[in-house]
């Protein structure tokens, strides 16, 4: 989401280099092209004038201590302001109310609050042991009620049926009794997507809020949607009692301005990022964790999260018994190994939290291991014979043929997956035999940046 203001960032960082300490003088160019990163990506113009004045202030006069160059030493003051205007610390979601804990999702149309809710609905039962209730309150959209009865299905979620003759209010009288009876911990309200400026529709959302006494009552906002989505959440934040904000579509070509200007605009913190179209593809939002994105300094903390979580540890475990007997790295290892990576959202989404070196082209990286790669790769895996797949050294010509075809691909595709196969087994191989710090050295030696060895 923020690949091109981190970017623009750590190129005026690196103009200060050279400099002894932080003066006015020689931080005015580095003010300006921070100035116009933070207007390409659609901050709001008073965020970025506030932004801008507050970093001058802290970064003036700054001593540049022995460790640090001139440029980090400018991050830093930026890394703070970011943190600070993205809310300071993680804001969890309050459940000490009385049961059913009734949370409110209110924004835009299309701004992705069904997927929201079944997603948000995941992630309580699963990390927060919850038992979770769903109802739709969008009687305009009668595809948004089936839409989220089958989420909730997926998601191992309680469902309230609604219908398209019901009034909101109504609807929401017999979710909060069903809820009761059904002793669920919480209880999610999908609400219709309303324009701002439609009192009439803003009027029964302020209704349906009353009458369910929701404890959150949390704004969704596409991250692509720029400025207007910046107005939107201040006229949400007049008629509701906003408790939070939730960025969707962060996975996609947001500029990453309505993160900094809503939280600052509304002063109501950012609780969730969506990162995806799949029901897990929702990550807790982290201030801190995402200013050191944003400054192209990664996220390994909320990386290893995402591993323990999606990462099958049964077969994992199973791969390193298998490596200690002896036993060698076959294709079928390979295929779990890419199954549970696209599991994590892909390469890219994994290096979008590594720290990247500025040398390094992160769009580079990301197009050449993208999902689609990996499902091409997994799908010639499915088109080879189990004993191939063990032995992957009897795929002579006339197979490599077979496999392309049944896999919709080209020989070369084939090729291409067997020599990075053969490059894999030999880095295997080398672990079982207790090679690892070996192969960690000679990657420090091969210029790796610290951050990534």
């Amino acid at each position: 989401m923020f690949e091109n203001l981190t970017g623009r960032l750590s190129e005026a960082a690196r103009s200060l280099s050279g400099k002894g300490r932080l003066t006015e003088g020689n931080i005015k160019d580095t003010l300006r092209q921070v100035r116009l990163a933070l207007l390409e990506a659609d901050v709001a113009l008073p965020v970025v004038k506030s932004f801008i004045d507050r970093i001058r202030d802290q970064a003036i006069g700054e001593e540049v201590s022995k460790s640090l160059t001139p440029g980090q030493a400018f991050v830093k003051v930026i890394h703070a302001e970011l943190v600070r205007i993205l809310g300071g610390e993680h804001a969890p979601l309050e459940f000490k109310a009385q049961p059913p804990v009734v949370i409110l999702l209110a924004g835009l149309q299309g701004a992705g609050k069904t997927t929201t809710a079944a997603k948000l609905a995941k992630r309580l039962i699963e990390k927060d042991k919850k038992r979770v209730m769903l109802v739709s309150a969008d009687v305009y959209r009668p595809a948004a009620i089936l839409q989220l009865e089958t989420l909730a299905g997926e998601v191992g979620a309680l469902h309230c049926p609604s219908s398209s003759e019901d009034k909101p209010v109504r609807i929401v009288d017999r979710a909060l009794d069903d809820a009761r009876r059904s002793h669920a911990d919480v209880l999610i309200v999908d609400t219709a997507g309303r324009l701002h400026v439609d009192d009439e529709m803003m009027d029964e959302v302020v209704a349906v809020h009353a009458r369910a006494k929701a404890t959150e009552t949390l704004f969704i906002v596409d991250s692509m949607a720029g400025q207007d989505a910046v107005n939107a959440a201040m006229a949400f934040d007049r008629s509701l009692p906003l408790t939070g904000v939730v960025l969707t579509k962060a996975d996609g070509d947001a500029k990453g301005g309505v993160a900094l200007s809503v939280r600052e605009v509304t002063g109501k913190p950012i609780r969730f990022l969506g990162v995806g179209e799949k029901v897990d593809a929702l990550e807790a939002f982290h201030p801190d964790r995402m200013a050191s994105r944003i400054l192209g300094m990664g996220d390994v903390l909320t990386l290893v999260e995402e591993i323990e979580d999606k990462v099958s540890k049964e077969k994992t475990q199973k791969l390193a018994r298998k490596l200690q007997k002896g036993r060698g790295f076959d294709l079928s290892d390979l295929r779990d190994q890419l199954e549970q990576m696209m599991n994590m959202g892909g390469m890219a989404a994994m290096l979008e939290k590594l720290p990247i070196p500025g040398n390094v082209n992160p769009a580079a990286l990301k197009d050449s291991a993208n999902e689609q790669q990996l499902r091409r790769q997994v799908a010639i895996i499915n088109s080879m014979t189990p004993g191939e797949r063990r032995f992957p050294k009897t795929i002579n010509g006339s197979r490599k043929k077979r496999i392309a075809a049944g896999s919709g691909l080209q020989i070369q595709d084939v090729n291409r997956l067997l020599k990075q196969f053969t490059q894999m087994e030999k880095m295997m191989r080398k672990m079982s035999r207790g090679g690892m710090k070996k192969m960690m050295r000679g990657m420090s030696a091969r210029g790796l940046p610290p951050g990534m060895r």
